[in-house]
């Protein structure tokens, strides 16, 4: 992994890109590449196939975006770049078009929850690039309203994701339906079994690049776990809101937990929008776009975002209740210090959740700021027992007993 001083001597121009893309980085106004561009730009603008693989948040859009519009301009041929969510892909058709539109790119997102014919307009209108989730692209394959023999360059981003989510079947029979003279970009931030036999099987001697090693946590983000009971919880969450005056997104473990926070969390005066499966797909992009525009302060989310937001400047991540699967942590915090900057996770966590904070310490390889019992800020400071039968004072935490799966051992607050 490149180190700091490293980046800083390297520019886009050192990449190789041509003058005219140049100028257009120059008016989104970038400056210094990430590591995952600065290693896979170079790579993809030879033609080379590629897998690489990134944490969330490092410019991985561009990183296949650029050498993807370069390579177009100079050949005839079409762009087609997967992705496993609605959210993911409208961002990714969003930020293409905004690289390529000055050049006379034209690019057509093909995704669930929008009405097919609007799609099928779009797609008269020839464009350069598609950006598409497995499920709707089939339903226009399907229907004879697109055709991928035409396709030159292959996108799979948040490949692991996508197999996550059973993807699989739709992948492979997409992919047969593009030509085998075709460079293929793969990014995705774990490299499971599934990806390696994909990458066998449909790439031709592809390069491996690697900028941090699966469960690596984003550089600039302070970890803190508090640890308290669940009817705790409401009350802390209040007291760091107003801790914290920038964006906050919250992660909880279920969409009905998410609309009640939700609820919640209005009801006391805070600017709030929510985004989970329950929401219609307009619904869930206004609630997005609410959140970039700081409209809402506050988004809460369940885990169908943990790779679907692309939000500059998220000064907090709060993880209300800790994710069943410890790769998606990583994944919710990496919402917060992103591209260098400086950011802040606070976890919460109940008695018995010892285990899943090892879990998530094991796969980041580091240990978390474990604090027993936040302590609130109340007028009554009168002890109280809690359920496992210790005292506990606000302004000094008794450790509870060892219990099978809690926090047996004490550590540093």
């Amino acid at each position: 992994m490149l180190n700091q001083t490293k980046q800083t001597e390297i520019g886009f121009k050192e990449l190789g890109i041509s003058a005219d893309i140049l100028n257009v980085i120059k008016t989104l106004k970038l400056e210094t590449p990430t590591p995952i561009q600065i290693k896979s730009i170079p790579v993809a603008l030879t033609g080379q196939d590629l897998v690489g693989v990134a944490q969330t948040g490092t410019g991985k859009t561009f990183a296949f975006g650029i050498p993807m519009i370069e390579r177009l301009m100079l050949s005839r041929g079409r762009g087609l770049v997967l992705l496993p969510t609605r959210e993911l892909a409208m961002q990714v058709e969003e930020n293409l078009r905004q690289l390529g539109a000055k050049l006379g790119l034209r690019t057509a997102a093909l995704i669930g929850g929008q009405a097919i014919g609007v799609q099928a307009q779009s797609l008269r209108r020839n464009p350069h690039i598609l950006v598409a989730t497995p499920g709707r692209l089939i339903d226009h394959l399907q229907r004879g309203w697109v055709k991928l023999d035409d396709i030159k360059i292959l996108v799979l981003d948040e490949a692991d994701r996508m197999f996550d989510m059973g993807f699989a079947p739709q992948i492979e029979e997409i992919i047969k339906r593009i030509p085998m003279a075709r460079q293929t970009l793969l990014f995705c931030a774990t490299m499971p079994r599934a990806i390696l036999k994909l990458a066998s099987a449909h790439m031709t001697m592809p390069i491996y690049i690697e900028v941090a090693p699966p469960g690596t946590t984003v550089e600039y983000v302070d970890q803190e776990v508090y640890v308290m009971r669940k009817e705790d919880k409401r009350d802390q969450l209040e007291k760091i809101l107003h801790e914290y005056q920038g964006s906050v997104l919250i992660f909880t473990r279920t969409k009905h937990g998410a609309k009640n926070l939700a609820r919640n969390l209005e009801q006391s005066g805070h600017q709030v929008a929510e985004i989970h499966s329950n929401l219609s797909f307009n619904q869930r992009c206004e609630a997005m776009a609410g959140f970039k525009s700081r409209k809402y302060r506050i988004l809460i989310a369940t885990d169908i975002a943990a790779r679907g937001i692309d939000v500059s400047d998220i000064e907090l991540v709060v993880n209300y209740d800790l994710p069943d699967d410890s790769e998606d942590y990583v994944h919710r915090i990496g919402r917060t210090a992103r591209a260098g900057k400086i950011g802040k996770a606070i976890s919460f966590a109940l008695p018995t959740q010892g285990t899943d904070v090892r879990s998530i310490e094991r796969l980041i390889n580091k240990k978390l700021t474990l604090k027993k019992f936040a302590e609130l800020e109340q007028a009554n400071t009168r002890p109280y027992v809690r359920r496992y039968g210790r005292t506990m004072s606000f302004g000094r935490s008794v450790a509870p007993r060892s219990r099978p799966g809690g926090f047996g051992r004490r550590r540093g607050r």
